[in-house]
């Protein structure tokens, strides 16, 4: 087992960062069996190295039957036979270090597969050591649920144990029963958990579901949503949360269930059972309407979480005034905490298809990247999005994804952001597997491999890269406050100002070219080429302008 690697001595390099979220199953799959693994992230991870992010954030890889594909643990830690070994995960780690990139994980702490040793002994009777480690609840008098609690994943959030003739929580599937975080036992166990992956080298932990850690001990119902209320939120195409409409799940406040205020207690604990240990990095995934109050709440502090992403821009229409307004509200609302952005991960709708079906135009892709990458704060790259991906399409006979099966087709889950990775235009399954992939890939994204877009200069891979490597060595860009600048309707420009340094950035949101008013002086080095007058900047369609006022 390797010892905790050395990490250099800037002790907040996550803040302004960029992360690169690899999917395991669909990074690369080197051992032929159709499913990606940890040795072919070693593989491949001098291409992640190469674009000039930051770190890498690793979804789970975890001892699990796979239910919810990684997210239903049997052993937190021990790596599952499907994605290799502990010692291919240290040479993962190794070789990342070596490249300069920080090594985030996922923890999962609000919930375990149902076949966890600490699930099996919990539901074998109402005496045993771990007996109340998991949330259990009588039934009603008339044999019902204990209350009126919804699964996110679809069905009423309570499941049957004959063994202890009761029921037990689970905000997902059925199979992910929800460990009780109000139990101190509990919550050293999990602790136990985190620290053992620090030995290991990791540089910090992405917290999955972290408003969905409590609940009211009590067990009170949800109230309904108003009437008024649902019908403006199902008027939406998805809410803060990211909850498709067909979800029942949108029908009640969720109160009781989650967003709970112990939440805050347990980050506390969480951070000082981790220990201080330097440069280690931790951030929350956070689902829920007013998210942007509990990103603040969650993070505001040095006793809290790092830094949080929500599902704002993961799911609002690709508009200015809405983007600006988000981003706004953020800047008003976070004021203590970080932010962590992202536009695409493996939840959601890739954000090429998502926001207008562009296609394989490199223009825009690079363009997202840079404005995702030039907010205030940190920000995290799905795999996929330098290449400028969209989202494939998946026929039903071939889906994998449970919330996918249960809500089609008014919604077709997650699949279509999960398909492989394509590294080789031509080799069978564009280079992901000498085997049969668990997710076709998509003739689309075959045009679009790493191979085919590294030898093209004005490809969307080559521009990202320009960019983020420039980026990089900009201070303002990765620690600045920002403000906004008012400009015409379909360009959202906005300043970035640390110390006596500024950077002026506008972004054509339209497609069609845009205007910037005033008299500015362009930098150079980031790849973007505008027309600079006595008096207005030119945006190109789907460009970026990066300078200073003149």
């Amino acid at each position: 087992m390797n010892t905790q690697l050395a990490r250099d001595g800037d002790g907040d390099w996550w803040r302004g960062a960029v992360v690169y979220q690899i999917y395991p199953r669909s990074f690369m799959d080197a051992d032929g069996d159709g499913l990606g693994d940890l040795a072919g992230i070693a593989e491949r991870l001098d291409h992640v190295a190469d674009l000039g992010v930051d770190a890498i954030w690793i979804a789970p890889f975890f001892t699990s039957p796979m239910r919810d594909f990684g997210y239903d643990v049997s052993d937190m830690c021990a790596v599952d036979p499907r994605f290799g070994t502990l010692a291919d995960f240290d040479r993962v780690v190794a070789r990342a270090h070596a490249l300069g990139l920080k090594v985030l994980i996922d923890q999962i702490l609000c919930h375990t597969s149902d076949a966890h040793p600490w699930f099996l002994e919990s539901r074998a009777s109402r005496e045993n050591e771990k007996a109340d480690w998991y949330v259990w609840a009588d039934a009603r008098p008339d044999g019902g649920p204990p209350n009126n609690w919804l699964s996110l994943f679809g069905g009423i959030a309570w499941t049957w144990s004959p063994e202890r003739r009761q029921y037990y929580l689970h905000k997902f599937l059925p199979e992910q029963p929800a460990l009780d975080l109000f139990h101190p036992q509990v919550q050293a166990a999990v602790c136990d958990v985190s620290r053992f992956w620090l030995d290991r080298g990791v540089d910090g932990f992405r917290l999955d579901s972290v408003n969905f850690f409590h609940h009211d001990p009590q067990l009170h119902d949800n109230p309904p949503r108003p009437e008024a209320e649902l019908r403006a939120l199902l008027a939406r195409p998805k809410g803060d949360d990211g909850i498709p409409r067909a979800n029942p799940y949108n029908m009640q406040i969720h109160e009781n269930d989650k967003t709970r205020p112990e939440t805050v207690d347990f980050l506390r604990a969480y951070r000082a059972a981790i220990g201080d240990r330097p440069g280690v990095a931790t951030m929350a995934e956070i689902a829920a309407d007013g998210s942007h109050a509990l990103l603040e709440l969650y993070t505001a502090g040095e006793d809290r979480l790092h830094m949080g992403y929500t599902f704002e821009l993961l799911s609002a229409p690709f508009e200015t005034p809405t983007l600006r307004a988000l981003l706004e509200d953020a800047a008003k609302t976070v004021r203590g905490g970080w932010p962590c952005w992202a536009f695409s991960n493996h939840d959601v709708v890739r954000a090429q298809s998502r926001w207008g079906a562009q296609g394989r135009d490199p223009a825009f892709a690079r363009m997202l990247v840079a404005l995702l990458t030039s907010l205030r704060g940190s920000s995290c790259l799905y795999q996929g999005e330098e290449l400028g991906l969209p989202e494939a399409e998946v026929a039903f006979a071939d889906l994998q994804d449970p919330y996918g099966r249960r809500f089609w087709p008014s919604y077709k889950g997650r699949d279509g952001s999960r398909t492989p990775m394509p590294w080789e235009a031509r080799a069978p399954h564009a280079g992901f597997t000498a085997g049969t992939p668990w997710l076709p890939v998509p003739d689309a994204h075959r045009a679009l491999a790493v191979d085919a877009q590294r030898a093209d200069p004005a490809s969307a891979l080559a521009g990202v890269r320009r960019f983020l490597l420039w980026r990089k060595r900009n201070d303002v860009l990765r620690r600045g406050e920002m403000r906004f600048i008012e400009a015409p309707e379909g360009v959202l420009a906005f300043e970035r100002r640390l110390g006596a340094a500024a950077m002026v950035c506008a972004f054509d949101l339209t497609g069609e070219g845009g205007v910037l008013p005033g008299r500015f002086v362009a930098t150079e080095g980031h790849g973007f080429d505008s027309d600079v007058g006595e008096s207005r900047v030119l945006l190109p369609r789907w460009g970026a302008f990066f300078g200073a006022a003149a």
